[in-house]
């Protein structure tokens, strides 16, 4: 790593621990890592650890324009959302660091441990925290994604980061776990400087027009299907082309 890198990721654990100082009551923001995390994909296995290492590598051998950081919705990009990916992303030098299950905690854990290596992509695009609305408060989980933007503005300093609202999740307007979120993004918006961080919230994209989430979109009212994923992508291309330099997709 790069003398200077090394030097950032030394402040930022500082700026992290003062954070950990303010909000010592919740664990959104003590880098947290899931080594004992293993998923299953049909007929093979995946652990967290062997992901964030393949990760590394993959921006160490790779020339990154791109970056798609979250939980299980973004992870979901390499099979669900797949065809939609390749459409919209995989010409744009995309690496996707959606790890299911995560919540602010771990992908800060990731940042701060090297995930990112010496790269310097044009865009992050980040969607994390619905899996925190479980046990934290919006103001917990805000201060988890304001850590994980301050530290993407310490580590790549010339990446636009486009922050997007967490999704709806629940049935109904009325699911608690949905009105957790609401209540982050209104604290988390407060983050767009119209610069380096740009605030995004198609989340009404998803829902009906009395704000219940289709099954249609996302069975399991959490994480979208291929239509869901054709619905993310359409509603965040006009943004993310702008903020690349690039013509939209059609």
């Amino acid at each position: 790593m790069k003398p200077w890198k090394t030097g950032i990721l030394l402040v930022l654990c500082v700026d992290v621990l003062t954070v950990t100082t303010v909000w010592a009551q919740s664990p959104a923001v003590v880098p947290t890592p899931r080594a004992d995390m293993v998923w299953s994909w049909g007929d093979r296995d995946e652990t967290w650890m062997g992901r964030f290492f393949a990760n590394v590598q993959q921006v160490q051998n790779n020339d990154v324009e791109l970056l798609l950081i979250g939980d299980s919705i973004t992870h979901g990009w390499e099979t669900t959302g797949r065809a939609t990916f390749d459409k919209y992303y995989a010409h744009r030098k995309a690496v996707n660091l959606g790890f299911s299950g995560d919540r602010t905690q771990h992908v800060l854990w990731r940042l701060i441990h090297g995930q990112l290596g010496d790269i310097s992509p044009e865009l992050a695009v980040v969607m994390i925290g619905t899996n925190n609305s479980n046990s934290d408060t919006p103001g917990e989980i805000a201060a988890g994604i304001q850590a994980i933007c301050h530290t993407l503005r310490g580590l790549i300093p010339e990446t636009k980061i486009l922050l997007l609202a967490i999704f709806p999740r629940g049935e109904t307007a009325g699911d608690w776990r949905r009105g957790v979120n609401e209540a982050t993004n209104s604290m988390v918006a407060e983050l767009d400087d119209g610069k380096w961080i740009h605030y995004l919230d198609i989340g009404p994209n998803f829902l009906k027009s009395n704000g219940d989430l289709p099954e249609n979109v996302m069975p399991d009212f959490l994480h979208p299907n291929e239509h869901g994923y054709q619905i993310w992508a359409e509603a965040m291309e006009p943004t993310l082309a702008r903020l690349m330099g690039e013509n939209p997709v059609r």
